[in-house]
């Protein structure tokens, strides 16, 4: 990312920390910043910026509201959109495998969805969002990840990961959503195969180092990079999420 993108990104992140904790106050224990931001693998107009929240306790209804308002109003700069996350740090301390979210608030700029609000819900995506925080992750207010979120039993992301790409075969169709759910599925082979997380472009030249014939990945990462490309061919698509299915199959029991 170049220099004048990476400042502007990250003062865009740290504002958003910021007001967040103006409006939450003292309960706020954490604000951390995590993904390909925190991990120097941002891609400006492409990637998120993605934030974790912990505080002492439930929100406020007000509190809620304010973040959710938030959100949507705050100048993302170059960032595509904002994926904010609240838990309780009981939540967070010992994380469980369907974990109830305070609160999720996202805002997708180059998506029809919009902005998406969910409140005290189970998420059984969640310990993927609190590993990968706890594990590249960075305090930009309070206590860093380690000291305040558990470590999570990699079987249970291997296993969601798992969940998500047998969901995937059934939508190979979904052009809006095929180079996500390709380099996304590469991903979850690299995390099932070595146990590492890493960005979305990492995971790819992963793939392609391991398998150069999955052509289909090559043309995701074009497309994540934002050169024209075509529609990804449902076949590649698919042949992308049964070679990571077989490869992470029966892998990692621990």
């Amino acid at each position: 990312m170049a220099h004048g993108d990476e400042v502007a990104v990250l003062a865009a992140a740290k504002q958003l920390a910021r007001s967040a904790a103006d409006i939450i106050g003292h309960s706020l224990r954490s604000a951390i910043l995590h993904g390909s931001l925190a991990t120097g693998q941002f891609v400006p107009g492409r990637s998120d910026i993605d934030l974790l929240l912990i505080t002492d306790g439930a929100l406020a209804d007000a509190e809620v509201d304010a973040l959710d308002t938030l959100v949507r109003r705050i100048d993302l700069a170059e960032a595509s959109g904002i994926h904010l996350h609240v838990v309780t740090a009981d939540v967070a301390r010992t994380p469980v495998r369907a974990p109830v979210m305070e609160l999720h608030v996202g805002r997708y700029e180059r998506s029809s969805i919009g902005v998406e609000v969910e409140r005290r819900t189970q998420a059984l995506d969640l310990p993927t969002e609190l590993a990968m925080a706890r594990a590249d992750g960075y305090a930009l207010i309070g206590m860093e990840p380690s000291n305040v979120i558990g470590p999570i039993p990699p079987r249970w992301l291997r296993e969601r990961g798992r969940h998500w790409l047998t969901t995937w075969q059934s939508r190979i169709d979904d052009v809006e959503n095929g180079a996500f759910m390709v380099l996304t599925a590469c991903r979850i082979w690299r995390f099932g195969v070595e146990g590492v997380h890493c960005a979305k472009t990492q995971a790819a030249e992963w793939v392609l180092n391991r398998s150069p014939s999955l052509t289909t990945v090559r043309q995701a990462l074009q497309q994540y990079g934002g050169e024209p490309a075509a529609p990804l061919d449902e076949d590649g698509i698919a042949q992308v999420l049964d070679a990571a299915l077989r490869e992470t199959t029966n892998l990692g029991k621990n």
